[in-house]
């Protein structure tokens, strides 16, 4: 798909979704190193035009709205979804992306320098022990994660990051079933649920479950457990 062509349909999808002014040119230079990387390694099954704007570009920006201005880390951002996209509609966030296959930090890393990104870094290593670590344990005021893990899970992964007063969003699919598994894990963590917003992205029958976490109380020192164990022994 040529630029403009590109151009005309994202302005008109973000626009749907209340971004009135959205850098095309960003996003395309995205796009291209997004399809060029992908012949080399994993980063999406998603390669029609149309989709990668519906279903990676506007996907990842509907959440915007609800993030909170300061520091945001993505876990398991694996090609930069929903991290990337928020950067480039939003200079307010300081973003980190972690992932833990250096593969893909190297695509980040190149993305980044060429599409003219700034606060924004990359890290390397699972969420179980970056959790753990100082500089970065309760340092954000959002975190979020995209399709990673069921909900019992992945709130292990992310409450750690986050400061008393932040936010977890947890972007899931149509059906939130796990939602049921989700009391032992928010009362463990210190988070509660703060909102639960059903979303369909505009055109198309793809629906997305947002749910929205509060951090309420410190994280015990003993969670995030060692790489594997959420996955093994959820809470």
């Amino acid at each position: 798909m040529e630029y403009k062509e590109f151009s005309e349909i994202l302005e008109e999808k973000a626009k749907k979704i209340n971004i009135n002014k959205i850098d095309t040119e960003k996003f395309y230079k995205y796009m291209e190193l997004l399809l060029e990387w992908n012949t080399k390694i994993n980063l999406t099954a998603i390669v029609d035009t149309k989709e990668i704007i519906e279903k990676h570009f506007i996907d990842s920006c509907i959440v915007n709205k609800y993030i909170k201005t300061g520091k945001l880390i993505d876990i398991g951002t694996g090609a930069g979804f929903p991290g990337i996209p928020l950067k480039i509609i939003n200079n307010n966030i300081e973003i980190t992306l972690l992932d833990s296959l250096n593969k893909r930090i190297n695509f980040l890393n190149e993305a980044i320098k060429e599409i003219g990104l700034k606060n924004i870094k990359t890290i390397h290593g699972r969420a179980e022990e970056i959790g753990q670590d100082i500089k970065y344990r309760e340092k954000y005021d959002n975190a979020i994660a995209r399709a990673v893990a069921p909900i019992n899970i992945l709130l292990e992964y992310l409450l750690p990051f986050v400061k008393i007063g932040g936010i977890c969003i947890c972007m899931k699919g149509q059906n939130i079933e796990e939602i049921a598994n989700i009391d032992r894990p928010l009362e463990i963590l210190g988070g509660k649920i703060k909102e639960i917003k059903n979303i369909t992205i505009p055109d198309t029958d793809y629906k997305r479950n947002i749910i929205i976490i509060e951090k309420i109380k410190q994280t015990p020192k003993r969670y995030p457990r060692k790489a594997g164990i959420p996955k093994k022994l959820p809470l």
